[in-house]
Order: structure tokens, then sequence, then C-alpha cells
């Protein structure tokens, strides 16, 4: 591993190709391993008088602990696999202020930066992180406090490394728009600038890849960033952050303050906040959309989702389609907010319990435990209360009258008995009986978002039934269709809601060249993640009208309404 300040002068050198710096590198490193952890964590103070480690901020160009008073607050932070506590995270309203403070110092300058600059460390940031080892790294952290396998936790870090390699690109996404002569001398040109000080909320499931949703975007068009990441997972954020600043980003451009609702809250009334970004729940979100525009902020937010996949039993592959939406639903242990976590089948009724039966048995294979053990499918869940949650909208469904295929709850890991556990769990609603399409579904395994390896089953007998039923559900994040027809996957295509649709894709998450487009009861604000959304929401136009006639001793107008063309 490269010491910080070598890779400053490799990235000065990356950066700056006439730099004389390129022949002093030497690939060398003095780490100092943590007893505690597989690498070093230097965002943990172990100095504390606590038993536990208290996770640092990162403000202004460094790790610094939170300063106790009484505005602090303390949150526990556990190993989902054990329920063990591995560190305190601490909410303190004075580093949320210092920490917006740097930014908005640092804003002048970064803004004035040319974006071919600020472009060129996001590109020495993303071949950084292409580093097997760098992302190995990261991963051991996500695994660690939120429990995703370790395979799983690579790709949260590879899908948000393709959004810094989109940012790359940003420059061609701030291109403006110029006419000349529009009347006499008159030319009008329009550009985006930066908005200042922006704001990001990340959430649990994604540790990495929400936030490399937001930063990268925002400081490549000229903006500074305060990243609170998610309470529950906070160390990949944090490294992430210092892998930038290592690489030589000035201070203050990216900062990080941990902290719960309070942080949320001064983040949002902040005047110097200009724009605050959001993936998490629907309650979270509606009130940080609802107050942050309330005060004035530019506000984007990704909520819940019920993702639906239609199967037409009559043409779909049954292997391959089994296969995909037992990887969908119970992927992440089913926190995702693309899992698919609805399947309708379209057909015989028959036919669909030989389905179901298929489904279950491929979902019986997968393997339950530690995200550090090799050969696991599913982790943990992110909190006992979530375990609990789940398990109780499994009981009332059964109550309501589904059937339970498989029962996951109650499952036990050897070694991690502590562990918040739930195994893949599929409810039947048409165990007997066609669901009705005409009238509204109440079971809760199907109004609830569960956000957990369960898998709700519907079967109705034709496509139409299905777009109805899809499109009446409140949600609108993403959908797909499983079949060989043409003819059936461009009428679900054209007649469906949801802003992203899958066709032979269980979960079709768009690269960062195009936007993240869930829609519906999805998202609050107008403005979609990443691609041309992304600079659009962290950008506004400026529009410059000039006139010269007056070096020659033209008529400049009058006190009437300027009216420009007439004849």
């Amino acid at each position: 591993m490269i010491s910080p300040t070598k890779r400053k002068l490799l990235a000065k050198a990356l950066i700056f190709p006439d730099s004389r710096f390129l022949s002093t590198i030497r690939a060398t490193s003095s780490v100092k391993q943590a007893s505690t952890y597989k690498y070093d964590a230097p965002w943990l103070d172990f100095s504390s008088e606590e038993e536990l480690p208290v996770v640092k901020n990162f403000i202004n160009g460094q790790f610094t602990t939170p300063s106790p008073s009484t505005s602090s607050k303390t949150i526990p932070l556990y190993d989902p696999s054990t329920n063990k506590l591995l560190s305190n995270v601490v909410t303190c309203l004075s580093s949320l202020e210092s920490a917006v403070s740097s930014a908005n110092d640092a804003y002048s300058s970064w803004s004035n930066t040319p974006v071919q600059i600020r472009q060129r460390f996001l590109l020495e940031y993303a071949n950084f992180l292409h580093g097997k080892e760098v992302r190995k790294e990261i991963a051991y952290w996500i695994t660690l406090e939120q429990g995703k396998t370790t395979a799983d936790a690579m790709g949260d870090v590879w899908r948000g490394l393709e959004v810094v390699e989109a940012s790359c690109r940003v420059g061609s996404e701030m291109l403006g728009d110029s006419m000349q002569n529009l009347s006499n001398g008159l030319d009008t040109i329009s550009y985006r600038v930066p908005l200042g000080v922006c704001a990001g909320i990340a959430p649990f499931n994604f540790p990495a890849m929400i936030p490399l949703w937001m930063f990268p975007i925002a400081i490549a068009t000229g903006n500074t960033y305060v990243l609170k990441p998610t309470e529950r997972a906070p160390s990949a954020s944090l490294l992430l952050t210092k892998y930038l600043n290592d690489i030589g980003l000035p201070p203050g451009v990216l900062n990080v303050v941990n902290g719960g609702k309070d942080t949320v809250d001064g983040m949002l009334t902040h005047n110097d906040v200009k724009a605050v970004s959001f993936v998490g729940s629907n309650k979270v979100g509606k009130y940080i959309h609802d107050m942050g525009s309330r005060h004035g902020k530019r506000v984007q937010a990704n909520l819940g989702a019920k993702n639906h996949a239609t199967v037409m039993m009559e043409d779909a592959d049954r292997a391959s389609t089994i296969k995909a939406i037992v990887g969908a639903a119970f992927g992440a242990a089913g926190q995702r907010c693309m899992a698919l976590s609805v399947m309708i089948l379209v057909g015989d009724l028959e036919e669909s319990r030989c389905w179901v039966k298929e489904l279950k048995e491929e979902a019986e294979k997968l393997r339950v435990g530690s995200g550090f053990v090799d050969g696991v499918d599913v982790g943990p869940l992110i909190s006992k209360a979530a375990k609990s949650r789940a398990e109780d909208i499994v009981q009332q469904s059964i109550d309501d009258g589904a059937t339970c295929v498989l029962d996951g709850r109650g499952v036990t890991v050897q070694g991690y008995e502590n562990g918040n556990f739930l195994a893949p769990t599929i409810i039947n609603l048409s165990d007997e009986s066609y669901v009705d399409s005409n009238s509204p579904i109440g079971n809760p395994a199907y109004t609830e978002e569960i956000f957990a390896p369960v898998l709700t089953v519907l079967t109705v007998p034709s496509l139409d039934e299905a777009i109805s039923i899809t499109n009446r559900n409140a949600y609108g994040n993403g959908c797909a269709i499983f079949t060989s027809s043409g003819g059936a996957a461009r009428k679900y295509q054209y007649e469906i809601e949801a802003g992203q649709v899958g066709i032979n894709v269980p979960i079709p998450v768009p690269l960062p060249f195009f936007s993240f487009t869930g829609n519906k009861s999805s998202i609050r604000g107008d403005v979609n993640f990443y691609g041309s959304s992304g600079v659009h929401f962290f950008t506004q136009l400026k529009t410059v009208t000039s006139n010269w006639q007056y070096a020659t001793g033209g008529d400049l107008g009058g006190v009437t309404m300027p009216v420009l063309g007439k004849n």
C-alpha cells in the first residue's frame, strides 16, 4: 500500500504530466495494523476512555474525533452477523458546522479549478479504485459492518466505481448553448455552473455504491461536498474519502460527518447547503424531501420499492428464469431497492405450482451465513429489528391466508447463533386460485416493502392482468418480464409504468451513461441520480445576453418592454 505522501506525489505526476515528481515515487509502505481488524483504520479513535472506539469524522482534509458536548448523541454500531458491538458513532452538531464551513471555504477555489483538472483527480481516483486489493479493503469493511458477502461487497464497490469513471467526462455534460445575432448585435449564451456546498445522506444497504453515486459527480461539476454515511456502516465512506484526499484533493472539497437524525436536520436547515441527495426508506425520504424543500434546498430522494417480475410461463426458459429470480430476490438478503420481491406467473394455475416447486428447490440451495465465509450466498439482515419486522410480516401473511412455501424463519448458523439471519422465504398468494387483478391485494407480504429475503408469488391468467397489478402498485423503481416472445416483451415495455424495465434482465439498474430512473412513489424530487440527470442536479443554468452596440453608439433601448427582431 502506497503511503499518503507518496500517493499525493504520484497523483500530482499523473494529473500534471510535466511534473518532475514521478521519478521520486517508490511503492513502499508502512501501515500500522489495528489488532482488532484486518486493515488499518485511521478513522477509529481508540484513545477514548470508553471500551469501544469512536468513529471519527473527516473534515478539511483530516480525521477528527467529534468533541463531546450537550448536543452529542452516541449510536452503537453492531456486526450484524454476531450482534457484537464494534464501535460508537457520535452525532455532533459542532462537527457538522465545521464540515459545512470547510466545504464553503473550499468552494471558491474548487469551483474555479478548470473542469479538466477536476476530471483528472477523478480519473486518478478511478484508476486507484481499480486495484483489486483496494476494492478488497473497502469490501472488508462493508462485510464487517453491513453483513453482505465479500463477493457482493466487491460488486457494491465496482458499481460505484463505474459512476466515478462516468464522472471523468462531466465536462461534455456541462456544455451550454449559444446563439449569435438574436437581434442586431445581440448574442446569448447559456451554460451550467455549480451550486455550492452539497450534501448526501447515504443508506446502509450500499455503503460504497450510493456515496459514489453522489460525491464524484458533485465535485466533478465544481461543488464541494458534505457526506453523512449510514450510521450502521460508515467505514466504507470514510475509506473512500481518505483515498480521494490521499490522491491530492484539496482539503475541504469532500468532508464526512457521522451521526443520526440531528445531523440530517442540521444539513437540511443549514443556509450554506444548496442541495441534498438521499437514498433510503419512504418515511425518512419524504421527511427529507419536505423539510429540505421548505428550507430552499434542491432535493433528490430515492425511496422504497416493490419490484415485480412477470413470468410468461408458456415461453420463458424455466431453468434460467428461476435462477435469475432467486438471485434477484434473495441476493444481499433482499436488502436492495431493486430486489425482485414479487413474482407474477402468467398462465395455467397447475403449471404455476410446478414453477413454485422448482423455485423453492433452487432457493433451498442457497447457503446462509457470515459474509466472510466462503460459499455463503445470503448474509444477515442489518439489525435485530429488521429481522423481527420481516418475521412478523411473514406471520401476518400466513394468518391472512397466504401459503408459506418456504419458511426461512428460525434458521441457525453455527458459530453465528446471535446473528440477524433469515433464510430465503417464499409466500404464495395463488396456491388455490388466481389473484383477482381487479381488486386490491391486501396481504402484507404484497403491500409492505419487507427489505428481506422474502419473495411473494402471484398467478394470473393473462399478461394484461399482470401489467394491471404491477401498474396499480404505488412504487415504480423497476420491474422485469421473462419471455421469449418479442410481442409480449414489447407490449410490457410500452404499457408498464415503472421507470426501469428489464426484459430477461432481473435487476435492470442502468450503467451510469444513463440515469437511475425510478418513478412514482419510489422517488421524491424531479431529477434522478447519475448520468445526465445527475449533472443537471448538481448544476444550474446561467444565461448571458450581450449587446456591444454601445461601443459604436447604438440604441440600447428605452422605458418600453424590449422586443427583439421586430420589423
